[in-house]
């Protein structure tokens, strides 16, 4: 019976498929049989970093040398301005489409499985958001890529594990050491026995000055987790 509710479900979807195609959240083209949230042309097309194959020696670990320790850093994909990524984040974060995030948590997902460095890892911590600006948003856009990535890595994720406590302001006028003081005002640990002794995995959407992942990474350390590591959608490089 499993078997056969499964099959009505899927000639359900095919069908449905048909009478309303859904358009790829990167290019708003018709999405053929098959596919799904990204259409296979765009997939291919989508610039990838390769990062997970170098966690320890690439441009995104770079940056955070001196500032914080992390064992591992990766990023999906190369952040450009009016391409693709921009706009499937757009789609993510803006318009409701947490699949985005989902299906590129478990591309990603799958890649970081096959790599050794990254089965030390125990659980999956998203970045959090200021409670108002999550009952505005209606979901966190990290937590469904984090989702993703712990089930393929077969691991828990701990959504609570940060908190933020208050929404940021400008630090435009601010120097960098001013900047990161500010940052780690804004983030406290809520449940330590979730990271305590464990190697966590860090997850952003976005990562661009690194200042978040710097003030996150640095709480967790200093509540007793063995190794932070970082994995991202995208980075700016």
């Amino acid at each position: 019976m499993p078997q056969l509710q499964l099959g009505l479900h899927t000639l359900y979807h095919d069908f449905m498929a048909l009478l309303f195609p859904e358009d790829c959240r990167a290019c708003a083209g018709e999405l053929a049989m098959g596919e799904e949230v990204i259409c296979s042309h765009c997939r291919i097309k989508l610039p990838y970093t390769d990062f997970h194959l170098s966690p320890t020696a690439n441009p995104l670990h770079e940056v955070f040398w001196g500032r914080v320790s992390l064992q591992l850093a990766t990023a999906y994909l190369k952040f450009q301005e009016k391409g693709r990524v921009q706009r499937l984040l757009h789609q993510l974060k803006y318009k409701g489409q947490e699949e985005v995030g989902k299906v590129l948590g478990k591309w990603l997902g799958v890649q970081l499985r096959e790599q050794e460095d990254f089965r030390t890892i125990d659980v999956v911590v998203p970045v959090p958001l200021h409670p108002s600006k999550l009952r505005q948003r209606g979901y966190n856009q990290v937590e469904g890529f984090a989702q993703a990535i712990a089930q393929s890595l077969e691991i828990p994720m701990a959504a609570d594990a940060l908190q933020r406590n208050r929404l940021s302001t400008t630090q435009t006028a601010k120097n960098r050491q001013d900047r990161w003081e500010a940052m780690q005002q804004l983030y406290a640990i809520h449940q330590a026995q979730k990271v305590k002794g464990k190697h966590v995995l860090l997850v952003d959407d976005v990562i661009t000055t690194g200042a978040t992942i710097e003030a996150c990474a640095q709480i967790l350390l200093q509540h007793g987790a063995s190794a932070v590591s970082v994995a991202s959608i995208a980075y700016t490089l």
